[in-house]
Formats: C-alpha cells, structure tokens, sequence
C-alpha cells in the first residue's frame, strides 16, 4: 500500500500555474493575459506562494522581473508537476472519449425511430461510438448506466438533469386497412369502442384515457388485450388483430405505407412529451452534444402523418 502523501507540505495549488507562467515569460502582465485573469489576481497568486514557501520567487530588475535563486530552483519542479498533471488529464481524456456513449431508448423507439438512422449518424461522426441499452418497463432516466437516454416525461424534471425535447405527445388508434373492410371512414369513436382493442401496460398512457378524453368514459376490458410494448401492439394490429394506441412517432412510415391506418382520423395531445435526457455537465460534452444535435436534427426531419387536434 502507497505511504500517505506529506499533503501539508504542499504550497496552494492554485498558484502554481501563476507561478509557472510568470517564471516561464517573466511577466506578470503577459501571465495575467496567457491565463485570462488580471494583473492583481497574478501578483495574488505570487504573493500567497511566496508567503507560504517563505521565499521570494521574483526580484526586480529596473522595470523588468527575474527569477531569484529560490525560483530559479523550484521553476523546474513545478513545470515537471504541472505537464505531469496535464498529461494523466489528457490520456484520461482521451480513454474517455474512446468509450461508447450508452444511450438508454425505449424498445420501440429503438426499433421503429432510432435504429433505422444509426447508419447515418455513425457516417457522420464516425468517432462517436454509440452503444444502446434497451428497456420495456419503466420510463425514468437510468443516469447511473446510461449517458444519454431518449425518454418520455410527463412530469418535473429534476433540476441536475438537461432536457432536449424532440417530439410532442400525440395519441391515436391504428389498425390494418383489412379490418376496416365495408366500413364507411372514417368510424365514429364509439364504433371504435366495439373493436378489438390492444394496450400496453408499461405504457402511461391507455385506452382509458383517450376514451375519456372524448367523452366517452372508460375502456371495455372486455374486449382489450393488454401486451407489454408498443412494438407488439402494432405488429398485432398489423396482422388485423386488434386497434393499437400510439404516442409518438413510432407507426408514421406505417402510416405512410398505408400498413396501417388511423380508423376515426382522430387525434389527442397525449400530455408530456419525447426527449432526450443527460445530466447538465455531460450536456457540455463534444459527444454528448454532437449526438443530442444530431437528434434535434433528426426528429426536426421525422415524417409526421398525423396532426394533433
């Protein structure tokens, strides 16, 4: 084991890079201006270090400042632990920004939104590598294994975390085209209650809601199957097994392949909203920040084959 560190022999951290700067152009102003601090904050710094050494760094000669003996003895020391320093940062850096940024999404966001426009992120930026971590229950950031996480809220965010919206909440039913057959279009919203219905139970949202939403009270259990994703839901409603609820944009290109259609053409602002979450002082990260653009980017290009009303 590693003997402790004489850490009340250290001088005050903070003035070594003063110091540093000041020995290496002997100035105290062109100090001050190299590190962005002013005058007095150089001489501070000099100051306190030398009050606590108990020797004088600096000497005067004529208009112009040198190094005293003492200076010209710890300069050295000083550099060679500050480039140390400076490159165990760097390499940690480095190592850092060599991992996977893990990206927690939703099953079927990741399917049926995210997947498909990988390809073109990674041709992008293919020095962001991205790793997803997939989930099917439960809707709250996973700060402690994932970076980023493409989330849907519908309450306060808490105040550590940065929020990047990306779609607003949208509900409306969809079935296959074949299940509509002989029906007049679009259906009244209480024909709709009569139909086989599928919902999701990790899901917030629910067939009560919408339906209560109308006016038309709750859900008949007795004709609902309940599945436990959304991906589910619509390969069902695709097969003509039932009419799904969707939030979001999740069944567009089935909707523009005419895979699936909206029955009623009816459509609710579902409350809260889709975005992407990470921690504030991840937000300043270059990868971080290229992905969340990249997202805003991309949701800003999303297909829409639904407006709310």
């Amino acid at each position: 084991m590693p003997t402790p560190l004489p850490l009340q022999e250290l001088p005050p951290l903070s003035s070594l890079k003063g110091f540093e700067a000041a020995a290496r152009l002997l100035s105290l102003r062109a100090a001050a201006t190299e590190l962005h601090l002013t005058h007095p904050a150089i001489v501070n710094q000099i100051q306190r270090l030398e009050q606590n050494l108990g020797v004088k760094l600096f000497a005067r000669e004529g208009r112009h400042i040198i190094l005293t003996d003492a200076g010209q003895r710890f300069y050295p020391v000083v550099r060679e632990a500050l480039t140390g320093l400076a490159q165990g940062a760097k390499a940690l850096r480095q190592m850092q920004q060599s991992q996977p940024l893990t990206v927690q999404v939703y099953v079927t966001t990741s399917i049926r939104w995210l997947a498909p426009r990988l390809a073109d992120f990674q041709s992008a930026h293919p020095d962001v590598k991205l790793k997803l971590m997939t989930c099917s229950i439960g809707w709250e950031f996973d700060e402690a294994n994932a970076d980023v996480g493409i989330v849907f809220r519908d309450g306060p965010l808490a105040e550590h975390l940065h929020w990047q919206p990306l779609f607003e909440s949208r509900l409306f039913p969809v079935c296959s085209p074949q299940m509509l057959e002989g029906c007049t279009l679009p259906l009244p919203d209480e024909t709709l209650k009569t139909l086989p219905l599928i919902g999701v139970y990790t899901e917030g949202w629910n067939w009560d809601s919408y339906f209560q939403a109308l006016g038309l009270g709750p859900c008949p259990s007795r004709n609902c199957i309940v599945v436990d994703t959304l991906i589910v839901a619509l390969e069902m409603a695709a097969r003509a097994e039932g009419v799904a609820l969707v939030n979001g944009p999740f069944a567009d290109e089935d909707l523009l392949s005419g895979r699936l259609v909206n029955p009623t053409g009816q459509v609710i602002a579902g409350g809260g909203a889709w975005g992407a979450v990470c921690h504030r002082k991840l937000a300043q990260d270059a990868r971080v920040a290229t992905f969340l653009n990249w997202l805003h980017i991309q949701s800003e290009a999303s297909p829409s084959q639904v407006c709310t009303k």
